[in-house]
């Protein structure tokens, strides 16, 4: 490609259909990285093994079908029609310029090429050759019974022996888009592999690496890794007569000959932060009999400079071996696609599967910017610098989603089949895709002033950047007032709502102005969550200052409380009732303080706080009363002055609310979770354990 044509080819979106998880799902597809997330089971690899089964090695299982489709194989072996068979597709669609000449060759199958038209597409479709024959198989191979019933279903004749890949094929079409609807062509299956490697080029760095400490295993060894890249990538040595007969110094020919020609990778790789000032630098040497020493064979060493003593590959840790690994072959991987002269796949695509195992958090943030250094150093010394290919990353590390542009963002998330509704959690079967480039929040008006989209948009997206959240991981999200909450919160939910600790929970600290803002986020993420905030009860009269929680006429100035439940007077915050405080749409809980029946003396009194630390002390009063847990000052004895007194220390401004927490938490006593909270988790702990409504599966 000339200079500047860069971005003139790339895969712009996929669509999958009927494959695992993925029943009907459109992903869109960034030209340099794509980063899939979402918790675990939510389909990411499944989005992968599309690729390996259309693309790569990887053979088609019965299993691969979605569990939603599998019953109309049954009923096809029964006798119903053959259009009800299902097919697992792909759709791959290519940004393109009509004008470019190198498409030619790879077009000439496709629609005819307009000024307008600006992607193509090709469909893979994995489907019954011969249905009949097909049945006609199922049921020479299993014959009614007596009871009028057959020992297997054709599902489980098709997922024995290679039954399946006898009666299926892979199927390829084009597709034509510039009408009201898509419609494909059916393309001569020589002429569509042929097309689809014209266009496209797909490579793997699989999640188990099998980087391992095992020094007995030489297939785990980085310089196995090193010995191919080598053999396959880099100019061969020369073999001399000498080298037969003097081993020694043909091994250090060759010692030298690879300190030469690595010399490029091994800058970038020590450039990728690793090894550190205190580490040892890399050293490839020669090994074993001249005659396989000669043929490439290598051994891997760390080198302490100062002493010049050599360690073996084995002594240095897993994460740096990982990172040297990844970067080897994605290298081998870009070369083998520049050196490819003939016919060279216009769109080159690399999957990274959990780049983050043994990375410590610095390692994470910076592997997407390293793995660009990695191509762009090798793209430059081939003079090929426009030859990149595009990245997808499937990780489960907040740090490396830290360091990337959320555009770039595919959130993958568990959901109910397709048609189907009232599904409990532990049987949500297909998943959906967001993409993050079309999160767009709606304005939201507060106290006369807006809120505008592209605004709310910036704080989210900083909020996340500065936290490294782990919200796109999770199953449920606690937005929480401040650091007390924070702090207390695992304990409270040992406490009150136990099976939650089973549940990968994103604890957001966003205090009471500004849990409003993530809304229109975790709706859009379909990310149920509970809101954690203060009463914030303000006098009516003046300047609003504080005042107790049962003052007259008191209002909120909680921006939350008035955003989400939108009411402003305590009193009507204390009105409400537990059904009013929950927004089933926005799949939302909200909990604040109410108020609390203090009991002593076969007296009784109602306090109603308005932060957590006074919720806190009101709930334990007889702890309070009997000096186990302190807010540093003396409580009267009567219930009134009491209330009163613990108002204005709390609220003073020589109250260390974080102090307080870490009493409680210190504290041996079998202290109790303020109601409010309670209940919140409580409703949390139902929502993720119990039968839901989940929302209809969607292309995004």
């Amino acid at each position: 490609m000339a200079a500047g044509d860069r971005d003139a080819m790339k895969l712009i979106d996929i669509a999958i259909r009927n494959f695992r998880r993925l029943e009907r799902v459109v992903i869109g597809f960034e030209k340099g990285e794509t980063i899939f997330v979402g918790s675990n089971n939510s389909g990411k690899t499944s989005a992968t093994a599309a690729f390996r089964c259309f693309l790569g090695e990887k053979e088609f299982k019965v299993h691969d079908l979605s569990v939603s489709r599998v019953p109309a194989i049954d009923a096809f072996g029964d006798g119903g029609e053959a259009e009800v068979l299902p097919t697992i597709e792909l759709d791959l669609w290519f940004s393109i310029d009509p004008d470019h000449i190198s498409f030619g060759r790879a077009f000439t199958l496709l629609p005819e090429l307009s000024d307008e038209l600006d992607k193509v597409g090709v469909r893979l479709k994995f489907q019954p050759r011969d249905p009949a024959k097909m049945r006609a198989e199922y049921w020479t191979a299993y014959p009614v019974s007596e009871g009028g019933t057959r020992t297997q279903r054709l599902s489980q004749f098709l997922g024995t022996d290679m039954n399946l890949k006898s009666h299926y094929e892979i199927a390829y079409y084009s597709l034509d888009a510039t009408g009201a609807y898509t419609v494909e062509t059916l393309l001569d299956s020589k002429d569509g592999r042929s097309l689809l490697k014209d266009l496209l080029r797909v490579d793997f760095v699989d999640a188990q690496r099998g980087v391992e400490d095992d020094e007995a295993s030489r297939s785990s060894r980085l310089s196995t890794a090193f010995s191919a890249f080598y053999k396959k990538n880099l100019e061969q040595a020369d073999a001399e007569e000498s080298a037969y007969s003097v081993i020694d110094e043909n091994n250090q020919k060759l010692t030298e000959h690879y300190k030469k020609h690595f010399g490029g990778l091994m800058e970038v790789i020590k450039g990728l932060g690793v090894p550190s000032i205190n580490d040892r630098d890399l050293k490839i040497v020669s090994s074993l009999s001249p005659l396989v020493a000669l043929q490439g064979s290598t051994d891997l060493l760390y080198i302490d400079q100062e002493r010049q003593h050599e360690l073996p590959e084995s002594y240095n840790r897993l994460g740096f071996k990982n990172l040297i690994y990844m970067a080897i072959q994605i290298s081998h991987f870009h070369l083998q696609w520049m050196k490819t002269e003939q016919n060279r796949p216009l769109c080159h695509l690399i999957f990274i599967e959990e780049p983050e195992v043994h990375l410590h958090a610095q390692m994470q943030q910076t592997f997407i910017a390293n793995i660009w250094k990695i191509i762009s150093e090798a793209a430059r010394d081939t003079g090929k610098v426009d030859l990149v290919p595009q990245f997808v990353v499937s990780t489960h590390s907040s740090h490396i989603l830290d360091a990337v542009d959320f555009t770039k963002v595919r959130y993958f998330q568990r959901c109910e089949l397709e048609g189907e509704v009232h599904q409990a959690v532990s049987t949500l079967n297909a998943s959906r895709v967001r993409s993050l480039r079309n999160f767009q929040p709606e304005p939201v008006a507060f106290d006369g002033a807006e809120v505008s989209s592209e605004e709310s948009k910036r704080f989210l997206l900083r909020y996340l950047k500065l936290t490294h959240c782990d919200l796109f991981f999770a199953d449920a999200a606690i937005l929480v007032e401040g650091t007390v909450e924070k702090l207390l919160l695992p304990k409270m939910v040992e406490k009150s709502a136990p099976k939650l600790r089973t549940k990968y929970l994103s604890i957001l600290e966003v205090g009471g102005a500004y849990a409003y803002r993530f809304e229109e986020l975790l709706s859009f993420l379909n990310i149920p969550y509970l809101v954690i905030t203060d009463l914030d009860s303000v006098d009516p009269d003046g300047r609003h200052p504080s005042c107790r929680g049962d003052h007259p006429g008191a209002l909120t100035s909680n921006a939350t409380l008035k955003q989400l439940l939108r009411v402003e007077t305590v009193h009507q915050l204390l009105e409400l009732t537990s059904e009013q405080k929950r927004d089933a749409v926005r799949d939302r809980c909200v909990a604040f303080q109410t108020g609390v029946i203090v009991e002593e003396d076969g007296n009784t009194l109602q306090m109603v706080p308005r932060t957590i630390e006074e919720a806190f002390a009101y709930e334990n009063f007889a702890l309070l009363r009997s000096g186990e847990l302190r807010v540093g000052k003396d409580v009267p004895q009567d219930l009134g002055q009491a209330y009163e007194a613990i108002y204005e220390r709390i609220k003073s401004s020589s109250f260390k609310k974080t102090n307080f927490a870490l009493d409680v938490l210190s504290s041996e006593q079998d202290w109790a979770t303020p109601g409010y909270i309670a209940d919140g988790l409580l409703w949390l702990e139902n929502r993720l354990t119990e039968v839901q409504d989940v929302q209809p599966l969607a292309e995004s």
